[in-house]
């Protein structure tokens, strides 16, 4: 390039030379004017040991320029450049690193022109046995990655599902919404850079997003806004999905409660956002007593789907008896969605009694969607308590897990949690007896954590380290596992990584619940119903005493050749349970011995020797004796 020059002033013609003092002239401009500026150094930086993993993390730098971070590793006491991470993540996971593993930390920052921070101050970590609220805070931190790093970059809302792209979810963004809320009480991010996320979510709904009578599609383009059908005919307006969605905004406004320009904007927008849901339209006529949960502007009614219960749209018929605007009337409560028969079933299953919903509860999602912001607690209607039906839906849910019926492969007392979720041929709403393919989805259990925090957080354990290399990764537990088939799901949901972090902070402070129930309009709408103050209902109040000895049906039943028996007894006393065959012949003795006033339940293992046939159960306490049938169907 030198010699280049040089001949061209020793040789080129007037022109040529006019033209190289030119390019030499920009040039130079150029490369005075060419950034040296660094992106500042990354904030918050901490590391967190566990006891397979560490956590490094910081709080996202915003500036337009940053290409990402580096990060360095200290190594023999000097620390070494160790990998490079994309400006979309806050955060790196080391795996698999053994208990009492130390590892120590600098983090940079990077622009597109190759500028770089100073070095942030070490950290350190180390990899221990944890305790309980080190569990919460390591599965929290991580599924609030997938709502905050991995949320869609244009309308901040949650993308539906691990690599779906464009298309963003509504009802999994209102799960997303609380889990900000999460993250900032937990040290997660700012409430500053929480607060912006706000913006661009509710700037995109308000001016973006599509709506249809008020209420936003299933799914939509996070860039554009516009509605992806979810089928042929779901392709407009879906008040379920936007129920979801409303919950979370109105756990959002009474959070964001601050005087400042910003905090107030959060709150009018979704004020707007709530007060302009035409619930009163998704009711199809003024005289029915139902509402439906789709509508198109192409195909009209023609899902023609009724909510009715029990199911997860209990909280779209509180929304919209709530709300300010378009409400409905408060008797479709009990005209519309508790009106089937099947609503009230007040059956006992493996000692659990339930007083509403499917036989053996249905589904596990069913207790978390429409209680992440409602709160059952305290509180009830004319059917029960939900939270004891809850409850009492997690540990039937756990129980036939442990009886395991269908022997499906690696079920037991800390693997369970039937819920709908991937498998390895599909997706699917997997419950006792139906859809029992053998699928654990790890959101079943943790999500019931405020119902049964026992059973939950020896789930949460047990998931973690004995199926650490298939279940977890960067955003927490993966979907979904089935051992009999050797299969671990490398997919993360919305709809069930929000419940997850969501439910674990009701369980540890209340957050979510506080702040809904805070808003004016639900206790009104509470009251309209019908709704009336319960006893207190925190897992420590639920002494169960029963009030007479009762002998339930065993189940599975007809079996082969293990059967679960439960009863209960309203005194301590010596209490037996003896099994004879169809001549009244005493064949065996199941129980025998002192009991406590309470529920109690055994797995009866049958002799292998006897033959297929009839046989009666009988339980005897005093002068109480009850006698039940079973059939062994070989």
């Amino acid at each position: 390039m030198n010699k280049l020059i040089a001949n061209i002033f020793s040789n080129g013609t007037i022109i040529n030379k006019i033209i190289l003092i030119l390019y030499l002239f920009i040039s130079l401009e150029t490369f005075a004017k060419a950034d040296t500026i660094p992106p500042l150094t990354p904030q918050n930086v901490k590391a967190f040991g566990y006891e397979n993993h560490i956590d490094l993390c910081w709080w996202n730098n915003e500036e337009p320029d940053l290409a990402g971070y580096k990060v360095y590793r200290k190594v023999s006491g000097q620390f070494y450049f160790y990998t490079n991470v994309s400006k979309e993540k806050s955060y790196l996971m080391l795996s698999n690193l053994g208990l009492n593993n130390t590892q120590t930390f600098k983090v940079s920052a990077y622009d597109s022109s190759g500028n770089e921070s100073p070095l942030s101050d070490s950290v350190v970590a180390t990899t221990h046995i944890m305790t309980d609220e080190e569990f919460f805070d390591m599965t929290q931190r991580a599924t609030f990655r997938y709502f905050w790093d991995y949320a869609h970059p244009v309308s901040g809302l949650a993308r539906e599902r691990l690599g779906s792209g464009e298309t963003v979810t509504t009802g999994g963004s209102g799960f997303g919404i609380m889990a900000l809320l999460v993250g900032v009480e937990r040290g997660f991010t700012s409430r500053e850079l929480a607060k912006k996320r706000m913006i661009k979510i509710l700037t995109f709904l308000t001016n973006k997003a599509q709506r249809f009578h008020g209420a936003y599609s299933h799914w939509l383009n996070g860039t554009t806004g516009q509605v992806i059908p979810f089928s042929q005919y779901d392709d407009g307006g879906d008040i379920v999905e936007t129920s979801f969605l409303i919950q979370g905004l109105l756990a959002a406004r009474q959070y964001f409660d601050g005087s400042d320009s910003t905090e107030i904007q959060i709150r009018n927008l979704i004020t707007n956002i709530w007060e302009t849901v035409e619930w009163d339209w998704y009711r199809r006529s003024p005289y029915s007593n139902y509402l439906y949960w789709h509508w198109s502007p192409n195909y009209g009614w023609q899902m023609n789907f009724k909510l009715i219960g029990y199911n997860e749209t209990m909280i779209t018929y509180l929304l919209a008896i709530a709300s300010p605007a378009h409400s409905v009337p408060a008797n479709l409560y009990y005209n519309g969605w508790a009106s089937s028969s099947g609503y009230f079933i007040n059956q006992t299953y493996y000692g659990y009694k339930l007083w509403v919903g499917d036989p053996y509860g249905g589904p596990l999602f069913f207790a978390h969607y429409s209680f992440l912001g409602f709160d059952p607690r305290n509180k009830r209607d004319n059917y029960c308590n939900y939270f004891f039906n809850n409850r009492h839906h997690t540990l039937i849910n756990r129980a036939y897990c442990i009886a395991n019926p269908l022997n499906k492969v690696g079920y037991n007392e800390n693997t369970w949690g039937l819920t709908a979720c991937d498998n390895p041929w599909g997706y699917s709403a997997h419950e006792p007896f139906v859809n029992d393919n053998g699928t654990i989805a790890p959101t079943a259990a943790i999500s019931s954590m405020p119902y049964t925090p026992n059973e939950s957080i020896s789930a949460l354990k047990n998931f973690y380290r004995s199926f650490y290399s298939g279940l977890w990764g960067e955003y927490g537990f993966k979907d979904a596992f089935n051992l009999g088939a050797n299969w671990f799901a490398n997919s993360y949901l919305a709809i069930d990584q929000g419940p997850i972090i969501v439910m674990i902070e009701n369980h540890r402070s209340g957050l979510l619940w506080n702040k809904f129930m805070a808003n004016p309009e639900i206790q009104p709408m509470l009251d309209s119903i019908g709704f009336i103050p319960d006893t207190t209902t925190t897992v420590e109040d639920i002494n169960y005493s029963p009030d007479e000895f009762q002998l339930y049906q065993n189940y599975p039943n007809p079996f082969n050749p293990s059967t679960t028996i439960s009863w209960q007894s309203p005194v301590g006393s010596r209490q037996n349970i003896k099994l004879y065959n169809s001549l009244g012949e005493e064949i065996d003795t199941i129980v025998d011995g002192y009991y406590e006033a309470g529920k109690h339940s055994t797995l009866y293992i049958i002799n292998s020797s006897l033959p297929s046939g009839v046989y009666f159960y009988q339980l005897k306490s005093g002068d109480f004796i009850q006698t039940r049938k079973m059939i062994l169907m070989k």
